[in-house]
């Protein structure tokens, strides 16, 4: 689960995996194709799309239009097949990131050997972007500490929920992964490769676990880069293994200062820097710089990691006067407390008026059963947390995830369940140790529950490929062309 820069049974997941699996061939659609032809916006980008229906169980119902985005290998007489790529979020852009120049970063003997294909999930910007009405919440209400604060969470998520349905259509209920992953075979398909080679970051590693328990013998080789662990049962595991990994992280960057002069709080006691900074949000002397916001701002920097940019703006804050009011942040990435904030302004707008929003809301509540009762149970969860983070206190992105969900109407379609791998090709993992959005704890489950090879690599940061590393790069390029992974195990330096 990724920044957009970012949150059961087994038997019944594992039924529902079985039965949109085993649709008799009578009932499958006519296999897609695509039409390229230049993007409108950028000619040197192929633009297309592949048509699926809403609902995978209903295949001559209603249908919508996936965005593809494709760069042509560069010696089609090499040409491996293709190499579909999603970035995660949930709701990133896959059209984007191939529009953007991903081909710059990866290995030339991948860029000549491959297509490479981005493309929109369901309800994400080209593939009908999900528009629903504002709630009227802001990032303090993911803070409740009422029963009336609770209850207005709860009225506020239930009401921008029905407004997906009422502006959005019959698709608004069918966002989750199990969807997903029938589109991407449906991809596969069109662009005439018999098996999948796949790349997905952060929410997109679940894409391709779960296609590799659906599709097994469709399977070539897929990059599971940053892990989701689908198998967190409880609302309590889910947040207590995502705010290990937020502390985790925050203790790298609190070493990192204590032996670097690039930081700018170098000398200091970092933790009690934050510390102060927390007391002084809870105050209201940070201006619009609440604790959540604070911690959002801290937490989402620890992607990259932007450790001197961190280290800036806790200097920045920690010199603001209580009158003065706190300036965003300066990474250029929207926080998900931002991001909830700026995408549930004013309620009351007319349904014509209502603006896009991503992740938190259909996406992530279709796929993850993590209820959450009622304020005692927030400030209990809130007092253990902080047991386990004495610094951190809660891992931001799974908070206002989880807390996003509370009153949410959709079907949980895809709820959790462990992987159970059947008859699937060698598949690569790649993981930080230090990854505050996707811990190396879910990474490693994921290997121990599918027999996949993870590589770790030995320092911090979220999509490990994007981070440079000579060697996980070298090792992704060789799996990709050869479908050869390292020896369990392996590890890659922090550089």
């Amino acid at each position: 689960m990724r920044r957009a820069d970012f949150a059961r049974v087994a038997i019944t997941a594992l039924a529902t995996v079985i039965t949109l699996g085993a649709a008799p061939a009578s009932a499958r659609p006519a296999e897609p194709t695509v039409a390229w032809a230049a993007c409108a916006d950028q000619a040197d980008v192929q633009c297309g799309s592949v048509t699926v229906p809403i609902d995978w169980s209903r295949p001559g119902g209603a249908t919508l239009d996936i965005a593809l985005a494709r760069r042509p290998a560069g010696d089609p007489t090499a040409r491996i097949g293709t190499l579909v790529i999603n970035p995660g979020g949930p709701g990133g852009s896959g059209v984007a990131q191939v529009k953007g120049g991903i081909a710059d970063h990866l290995p030339a003997e991948v860029r000549r050997r491959f297509d490479l294909v981005g493309f929109d999930p369901r309800g994400v910007a080209d593939s009908s972007q999900m528009k629903c009405l504002p709630s009227g919440l802001t990032a303090a209400h993911y803070l409740p500490t009422t029963s009336a604060q609770f209850d207005q969470l709860r009225a506020g998520n239930k009401a921008a929920s029905e407004s997906c349905h009422e502006v959005s259509g019959p698709l608004a209920g069918f966002l989750d992964n199990l969807s997903v992953v029938r589109d991407i075979d449906a991809i596969r398909a069109a662009v005439g490769d018999r098996k999948l080679t796949f790349y997905g970051i952060s929410y997109g590693s679940m894409m391709g676990q779960q296609y590799a328990q659906m599709f097994p013998g469709r399977v070539r080789a897929l990059v599971l880069d940053s892990n989701m662990d689908h198998s967190r049962a409880t609302t309590w595991d889910f947040l207590r293994s995502e705010t290990v990994g937020a502390q985790q992280a925050f203790d790298r960057f609190v070493e990192w200062c204590a032996t670097n002069d690039e930081c700018a709080l170098h000398g200091q006691d970092v933790r009690k820097v934050v510390a102060g900074l927390h007391t002084r949000a809870e105050a209201g002397e940070l201006g619009e710089t609440d604790p959540l916001t604070l911690l959002d701002e801290i937490q989402s920097m620890f992607a990259g990691p932007y450790w001197p940019e961190l280290a800036d703006r806790l200097t920045e804050l920690t010199a603001m006067k209580p009158t003065q009011t706190a300036e965003p942040t300066r990474t250029g990435k929207p926080t998900q407390a931002g991001k909830a904030q700026a995408g549930k302004a004013q309620a009351g707008k007319a349904a014509e008026e209502a603006e896009p929003i991503e992740d938190i809301g259909g996406i992530f509540c279709s796929d993850w059963r993590l209820p959450v009762r009622d304020v005692a149970e927030v400030k209990a969860l809130r007092t253990r947390l902080a047991r386990v983070a004495p610094d951190m206190k809660l891992n931001t992105q799974a908070w206002v995830s989880v807390l996003g969900c509370v009153g949410h109407t959709a079907e949980v379609r895809n709820p959790q369940a462990p992987l159970k791998w059947t008859g699937v090709p060698p598949v690569l993992l790649l993981n930080s140790r230090y990854d505050a959005a996707t811990p190396h704890e879910w990474a490693r489950n994921v290997a121990r529950q599918t027999g996949a090879t993870l590589l770790t690599y030995e320092g911090a940061g979220h999509g490990v490929y994007s981070l440079g590393s000579p060697c996980t790069r070298e090792a992704t390029e060789r799996y990709l062309i050869s479908v050869r992974t390292p020896r369990p195990g392996s590890t890659c330096p922090a550089i």
